[in-house]
């Protein structure tokens, strides 16, 4: 580039995805003149879907702003809890995010999730067509200018990324009404209608039941439930209220 220069104030949460950052996150950059805010902003490293509020020497401005020589652009943090208007909040992971997914669901958070790479364009446009909020940790999928709306997971570790996600978005929560291989709906079982999907033993030890209404999962109490419900303690305590309790796989 070698137009204007402007100078840019990174929020510290955003810091990380500048490589050239200084200590006070301000960061000099030369502009071609003609690029948009937005524009400069993706070229620093920072997605838009992380970016905030934008402001031009004190003054709110749009992404499509031109930047002018000498400008002070501050660019803000999202606010959180942040708000995606115009549908009902739903979720789509990348194939890495897995374990987040099933921990969503657990929580009875609508999120579908693809178990293998079926590549950007296509979670892009999966996205927009069932205005899912895309997550991932790939900043160049998140750039892709198709997708309805996305965020960034900043930890690669699933009890971190589960805290993130639900702070940021404050999603409702309905523990234990979600089916976790497969997102669809958790509804009571009759132990007779379902004991073909189960072992002796299951049968001999356990009496209720819920089955998921999309794939004919079975679903009990079983032996690792005290982990389960330490998760959904957890996030019910910092983020919302419980949902109804049933049985869990």
């Amino acid at each position: 580039m070698n137009g204007p220069e402007i100078t840019l104030e990174v929020a510290a949460e955003l810091r990380l995805f500048v490589a050239h950052d200084r200590r006070d996150g301000r960061t000099a950059v030369t502009t071609d003149g003609s690029s948009t805010l937005g524009h400069v902003v993706e070229s620093l490293g920072v997605p838009l879907t992380e970016a905030g509020q934008l402001l031009v020497d004190g003054r709110p401005a749009p992404t499509s702003h031109i930047p002018a020589a000498g400008e002070l652009v501050e660019v803000r943090a999202v606010q959180r809890p942040q708000q995606v208007p115009g549908a009902p909040l739903r979720f789509l992971l990348d194939v890495h995010l897995g374990t987040l997914a099933r921990r969503l669901r657990l929580l009875g958070v609508d999120a579908a999730y693809e178990s293998e790479d079926i590549g950007d364009p296509a979670l892009a446009a999966r996205s927009a067509a069932e205005r899912r909020v895309l997550l991932s940790r790939d900043r160049g999928l998140l750039r892709r200018r198709e997708i309805w709306a996305g965020a960034y997971v900043y930890s690669d570790r699933p009890e971190e990324q589960l805290r993130d996600i639900l702070g940021r978005f404050a999603p409702a929560l309905a523990p234990w009404t979600r089916c976790t291989a497969c997102n669809g709906d958790l509804a009571p079982a009759d132990k007779d209608a379902v004991s073909a999907h189960l072992e002796k033993g299951t049968q001999a030890s356990y009496d209720v039941f819920a089955q998921c209404t999309a794939c004919d999962r079975v679903y009990w109490r079983g032996a690792h439930h005290s982990h389960l419900e330490d998760i959904v303690a957890d996030a019910v305590r910092e983020f919302g209220d419980a949902g109804r309790q049933a049985p869990t796989a």
